[in-house]
């Protein structure tokens, strides 16, 4: 079975990763990449995805979405991480190209209505784009067949504040109208992503594994490993936004929680992802809530392993 997804992304080193993952695999169909801010400027993020698609040789549709948080000022975005072009800091021309004349949520809105029930939106970074797609055509739930996010942490601590994981952080208004919508979610969040410590190893494997593409990666993530690397210690890095494509390909590879959830969007607590399992409380306030699944566990050396063979087609 071949899923139809489009790629909402903030290229972005493990966004990278994950775009040419999706583009190798035979069991995935990318309609399109649509881009916005959060690792990098949304400018940066489309010239980044451009680039990533000339690389790959696919000629398909990229879009330049939403450059600001719903609600406040503009990020500070991740350069620390991702270098400050996106890659590293590997100097890697640009490639020329055109984006698509619509905005990133037109875009999901006119694929969504050309193939009811069949495209999974897969998000792996801010959530501004579905939002805005929410506002565009408050039918989309229903035209979709669902939501898979990297994001979030129900069960662990976040990455930028003790609460909170960077990509619900970096616009925590968007994301609490796309949880709060009546659709089939997934998320993938550092209750797993964060459990798994790529070796540099790996990268080199990727490398050998598919010169070209593989090959990227392992040159761009030397700057991401350093960030992850303590001194003194094994290098290594986490390629969370991989995840959700894994699971559309391998589900068996997760085990799932189910619960009501909710966005905190106040200071304090801000992009924090609330999860009451199912049975866990009777409160109206979350069992009204929407229903998420929630990814707890992962099979990890099954996981990297479809990762490297993947690479290798």
């Amino acid at each position: 079975m071949t899923h139809k997804i489009i790629l909402d992304t903030d290229p972005g080193i493990d966004d990278a990763m994950a775009i040419f993952f999706a583009f190798q695999s035979p069991d995935i169909e990318v309609l399109g990449l649509t881009t916005v801010f959060g690792n990098v400027p949304v400018d940066m993020s489309a010239k980044n995805a451009i680039t990533l698609c000339k690389l790959a040789g696919k000629d398909i549709p990229v879009t330049k979405g939403v450059g600001m948080p719903w609600v406040g000022p503009e990020s500070s975005y991740a350069h620390f991480v991702h270098g400050e072009d996106g890659f590293g800091n590997i100097d890697y021309p640009a490639a020329e190209g055109e984006l698509d004349p619509r905005s990133s949520a037109q875009f999901i809105v006119d694929m969504a209505r050309k193939y009811p029930g069949e495209i999974t939106l897969v998000a792996i970074g801010p959530l501004g784009n579905l939002a805005l797609a929410l506002r565009l055509e408050p039918e989309l739930p229903k035209l979709v067949k669902g939501v898979s996010i990297m994001g979030g942490a129900a069960f662990v601590p976040g990455n930028v504040t003790p609460v909170a994981e960077a990509n619900i952080w970096n616009d925590a208004h968007a994301a609490d109208i796309v949880f709060s919508a009546d659709w089939d979610i997934a998320m993938f969040g550092l209750d797993v992503t964060n459990t798994v410590r790529f070796k540099e190893a790996f990268v080199d494997t990727l490398a050998e594994k598919n010169e070209k593409l593989g090959g990227f990666v392992q040159q761009a993530a030397q700057f991401y490993i350093d960030f992850y690397t303590k001194e003194g210690e094994e290098r290594v890095c986490c390629f969370h936004d991989a995840f959700p494509l894994a699971h559309l390909i391998q589900p068996d590879l997760f085990e799932m929680t189910e619960g009501n959830i909710r966005v905190s969007t106040d200071d304090l607590n801000r992009g924090q992802t609330i999860v009451a399992p199912f049975g866990s409380t009777a409160s109206p306030l979350w069992t009204e809530a929407q229903t998420v699944k929630v990814a707890t566990k992962v099979d990890a050396e099954r996981l990297e392993a479809l990762f490297i063979d993947t690479y290798a087609k």
